[in-house]
């Protein structure tokens, strides 16, 4: 399945392409210009799948990016149509008492500021950013059922669920004769495959996509090394990746090698390897260049050997055989 651009998203019958153009960057680390020439490109090339949530852009403001992707949008009369807008609500937007959470005011208010940002009448995939778990899922699937009802909203989808807090909101909107959650987004790479456990089954249980967010761990897995010898070293050298390279120093060198020995470049390798898992319907890139996104696609279309593909389960085992425990990456 990796070489396939589309596929469907879970249950339903959207069709998605399987790399997700994330924006978390946008703003701050990419300026408009250059964020609307990558949209560009990667439409064109078949990715019309774009993601993003109400915070992003806090390096300008909490809401700029979704600005952003609302001017491009507004760019072409028929590129609304062509594209899966994805965003999110939960985290804060502001100081104020309600102005966070999955409370039923927040869920619409959110939404309505959402459609105004992004220009547009209806958001295809309307995500919880995180569980709430203060607010019943009563209260939750009221909110998400009247935005559906009103035609603002398509299909609801989850982020940073557990497997149990997708268990109890499918069947809390089951008793409501409702769809519910139609995708997960979650944390899931090389370093990373706590996942493998609940919530990748979870998810395929229920019938949801499973869509990977931070599939090269922050840019631990693109070949940070080597960058760092060659001083080339941008969002790989900060963040999740730093904090988490002294634990993995020898794996990781020993996998920039390994991905040498086969001739391929360790970030086409690490997201080719995410791309191919059991249950992933899309992995969500953050690309900054042109270049990044046609190497996505080059992971894409290209199947990793056997060889390397067992030669990276040595490296990376799951939890459980020698993998780190769930909580590692969080301590």
């Amino acid at each position: 399945m990796t070489h396939v651009l589309h596929t469907q998203l879970g249950r339903t019958g959207l069709r998605v392409s399987r790399l997700v153009l994330g924006t978390v960057n946008f703003g701050g680390r990419v300026e408009e210009p250059e964020a609307h020439r990558l949209m560009d490109h990667a439409l064109a090339e078949g990715v019309n799948f774009v993601d993003t949530a109400n915070t992003y852009g806090w390096r300008v403001y909490k809401g700029h990016t979704e600005e952003v992707i609302g001017r491009w949008l507004a760019g072409s009369p028929s590129r609304r149509d062509e594209v899966v807008v994805a965003t999110k609500v939960g985290d804060p937007m502001g100081d104020g008492l309600n102005a966070h959470g999955l409370s039923a005011r927040n869920i619409v208010a959110s939404c309505e500021a959402s459609l105004r940002r992004l220009g547009t009448d209806w958001i295809d995939l309307y995500q919880m950013h995180h569980i709430d778990r203060s607010v019943r899922w009563d209260e939750v699937w009221q909110a998400m059922d009247l935005l559906v009802a009103q035609g603002k909203v398509r299909y609801v989808g989850s982020s940073n669920f557990a497997g149990w807090d997708i268990a109890s909101a499918q069947e809390a909107a089951g008793r409501r004769n409702a769809l519910g959650l139609v995708s997960e987004q979650c944390v899931y790479n090389l370093v990373t495959r706590h996942a493998e456990l609940e919530v990748i089954p979870a998810a395929r249980a229920y019938g949801l996509g499973v869509l990977v967010w931070s599939p090269l761990h922050g840019g631990l897995l693109s070949g940070v090394l080597r960058k760092l010898r060659e001083n080339d070293a941008v969002k790989s050298a900060q963040g999740r990746a730093a904090e988490a390279l002294d634990r993995y120093r020898g794996a990781i060198d020993a996998y920039e090698k390994l991905c040498a020995d086969h001739g391929l470049d360790p970030a086409e390798a690490g997201l080719a390897w995410t791309l191919s898992r059991p249950g992933v319907t899309a992995a969500v890139i953050g690309p900054r260049t042109e270049q990044h996104v046609d190497g996505a696609l080059r992971a894409l279309r290209s199947p990793l050997p056997e060889s390397l593909a067992a030669g990276l389960e040595e490296l990376f085992p799951p939890v459980g055989r020698g993998g780190p425990a769930p909580d590692a990456w969080l301590s």
